[in-house]
């Protein structure tokens, strides 16, 4: 077959002009990534894609939602993944452009595109076929497309034994197009998808293309480091498709973490606790530990928050935002105790009660504690646990000031019931004042302020503390 090919500086591209005079197609190489590393990256990306919230498997094209729209703002863009697996999907079209990044299988990919307009169409179902051309990109590749509203397009892999592709897609305006009313109200209420915003090629259409044959279609082949029709590509080609399928074969991980750091929000230490304390009434002598951090936000900080609300966010905290340093320590701890038949927590000890399953006693309907107290100003609550060798509560408490500001301690106070509990406390006392209890404090607080931070955008609950 003859062929042809010209070395370009930049990245390799096309722009198909569209035959109803709308916006062109647009595909361009970017990069070529390790051998085998699409299947890979498919196989990976796929996984935490079926996991997502917002997860859709239809049309033959599952996808996820990452990124709503923000109406209230002026915003009608929304941002998606999918996946074109090994029988490709059916050609298609939707109302409004599309703009998407995408990753090629381990045999490459085909990109079909048919821009004949609605009014063509009717009047003669061949105008499609005339109308359609072919993209090719090479194995394991970065590309990008784009396309206008109406264009018609399938995407599929040069061998059906490798997924085609893997994309993230921005609809950069969901209201715009031609759009019906069913999908219009679905826009409207956030609740788009892939396959809602999707029009199926009609079946006398598919017909006429499934009796067309391949060498009649208009192709265009992109590729990187040398020429599609040489012998270097060829080769590169079998030897991307062979390590394709044993990558993809291969136990790969698709758990992903979600961390913070921690701030440099100065942490103040006593070693009595602030008058009015819970700990006064629940243990009032220590016999080997009594220590108070406390942390102060500004009226900024505050915003609109009460004491009682504050003193939720920061009791999630301790839950949500742990230090990691604190937890490493924990799980030393644990492992060291553990023949001794001591109480093992993965928190730190001030409020590993937190995990308590017992609910005789909720704060905030949520947080298990031993005791608490509130009032417009000020809200503490008592937590705690008895063990073999000691017996430890622990007050977290807010208090906010006239000027606004806020006053927020975690105060620990021990008694110890042998010589091993004082044995034992004399060797961590150091390690808790200087670095457990202020780590878990300003941790905590970082949470109550920016709550957001801890949480993935597709389960975002919390609001700013400056709209409770």
């Amino acid at each position: 077959m003859a062929a042809s090919s010209r070395t370009v500086q930049t990245f390799p591209s096309v722009s198909l002009p569209s035959a109803a005079g709308g916006a062109p197609v647009e595909v361009a190489l970017i990069a070529q990534l390790g051998i085998g590393a699409g299947d890979r990256l498919i196989a990976d990306a796929g996984a935490r894609q079926a996991s997502h919230a917002e997860f859709l498997d239809a049309l033959d094209e599952p996808s996820a939602r990452l990124g709503a729209m923000h109406l209230m703002h002026g915003d009608a863009s929304s941002l998606y993944s999918f996946v074109v697996g090994p029988g490709g999907h059916p050609f298609h079209r939707h109302a409004t452009p599309r703009t998407f990044m995408a990753v090629s299988g381990s045999s490459g990919a085909e990109l079909r595109f048919s821009t004949v307009g609605a009014a063509d169409l009717d009047r003669d179902l061949g105008e499609f076929v005339d109308a359609l051309r072919v993209v090719t990109v090479p194995p394991d590749c970065l590309f990008t497309v784009r396309f206008g509203s109406g264009t018609w397009h399938q995407f599929r892999p040069r061998k059906a034994d490798h997924p085609a592709l893997f994309a993230l897609s921005c609809h950069t305006n969901e209201l715009g197009g031609d759009l019906d009313p069913l999908q219009r109200n679905l826009i409207l209420a956030n609740a788009a998808s892939i396959p809602a915003l999707t029009e199926v090629l009609p079946e006398a259409v598919q017909t006429l293309l499934d009796g067309t044959s391949r060498s009649e279609i208009p192709t265009v082949a992109l590729t990187l480091h040398a020429g599609h029709a040489s012998m270097a590509t060829a080769a590169c080609s079998l030897i991307r498709d062979r390590v394709g399928r044993l990558r993809r074969r291969l136990p790969g991980r698709t758990d992903g973490y979600l961390g913070r750091t921690e701030s440099r929000r100065t942490v103040t230490s006593h070693r009595k606790q602030l008058a009015g304390s819970l700990l006064d009434a629940a243990l009032p002598v220590s016999r080997s530990h009594d220590d108070c951090v406390c942390v102060i936000l500004s009226p900024r900080e505050v915003r609109l928050a009460t004491s009682a609300g504050l003193l939720a966010q920061v009791l999630e905290g301790f839950i949500e935002n742990r230090p990691t340093g604190v937890s490493w320590l924990m799980a030393l701890r644990n492992l060291l105790v553990a023949p001794l038949k001591l109480r093992t927590s993965p928190m730190g000890c001030p409020v590993s009660s937190l995990l308590s399953t017992d609910r005789s006693c909720l704060y905030a309907g949520r947080f298990p504690v031993l005791a608490q107290q509130s009032d417009a100003y000020s809200a503490q609550v008592l937590l705690g646990a008895d063990d073999r060798h000691l017996v430890f509560r622990s007050c977290v408490r807010v208090d906010i000031h006239s000027d606004g500001s806020a006053h927020v301690s975690l105060g620990t106070r021990v008694s110890t019931r042998n010589l091993f509990g004082w044995l034992y406390m004399a060797a961590i006392d150091l390690t808790h004042r200087r670095y457990v209890a202020p780590s878990l404090l300003r941790m905590a607080v970082d949470h109550a302020v920016a709550p957001e931070l801890a949480k993935p955008c597709s389960t975002l609950s919390n609001p700013p503390l400056a709209t409770r």
